[in-house]
C-alpha cells in the first residue's frame, strides 16, 4: 500500500474499517476517469462496472455543496439526488468548488475523508453488491470495501439518485 496513503485510507485504516486498495496506471489523456477504472479493474478484481462508483460533487439550490456516489455506467438524477438530500433542485458544481471543498483532484474525489464532510448520498443499487470500490482520493486508485461501510463512514443517506 506503499504510495496509495490519502485521507480516505487513513480514515479507513483509523475506523479498522476490512477494506483493500487497488491501483492503476492513470493515463492523463483519459476522457471519463470512471470509464478508465471499470476498464482498469473490472476483470482483474472480479467485479462487475455497476460495482465501481464515481463520486460527483452538486450544488444544491440551498447554495450548499453535496455528493452523490452512483455507479460509473449510470448517469446521476440530479432532480433525485437533490430530493434526497432535502433540496429542490441541483447542478453539478464547478471544479474548482468540488476540489476546494474536498482536498482531492478532480477525477479522484473520494466520498472519504473529505476537507469538509458534505451531505451525501449513496445509489441505492450499491447495496446490492457485497463490495463496491471507490475513488481512494488520488487518479489511479481505488478502494473496495462494503457499501454498508461506505454509507456509514461517508454519513450518507441512501435512495435511488440514477437517471432511467
Amino acid at each position: 500500500m506503499a504510495g496509495t496513503a490519502t485521507p480516505a485510507t487513513t480514515l479507513l485504516g483509523k475506523q479498522r474499517v476490512a477494506h483493500r486498495v487497488h491501483s492503476y496506471a492513470h493515463d492523463a489523456r483519459a476522457e471519463s476517469y470512471g470509464s478508465e477504472a471499470v476498464d482498469a479493474l473490472a476483470e482483474t478484481v472480479g467485479v462487475a462496472a455497476h460495482q465501481i462508483l464515481k463520486t460527483l460533487v452538486i450544488k444544491l439550490d440551498t447554495g450548499k455543496l453535496a455528493v452523490a456516489v452512483v455507479p460509473v455506467p449510470d448517469m446521476l438524477s440530479l432532480k433525485a439526488a437533490a430530493a434526497a438530500l432535502g433540496a429542490g433542485r441541483a447542478v453539478m458544481a464547478e471544479r474548482s468548488e468540488a476540489e476546494r471543498s474536498t482536498g482531492y483532484v478532480f477525477g479522484g474525489i473520494s466520498p472519504l475523508g473529505q476537507r469538509k464532510i458534505l451531505p451525501t448520498v449513496i445509489d441505492a443499487s450499491a447495496m446490492n453488491w457485497d463490495r463496491v470500490l471507490c475513488s481512494a482520493g488520488r487518479r489511479g486508485v481505488e478502494i473496495e470495501l462494503a457499501p454498508a461501510d461506505l454509507v456509514r463512514l461517508s454519513g450518507a443517506v441512501v435512495a435511488a439518485v440514477t437517471a432511467g
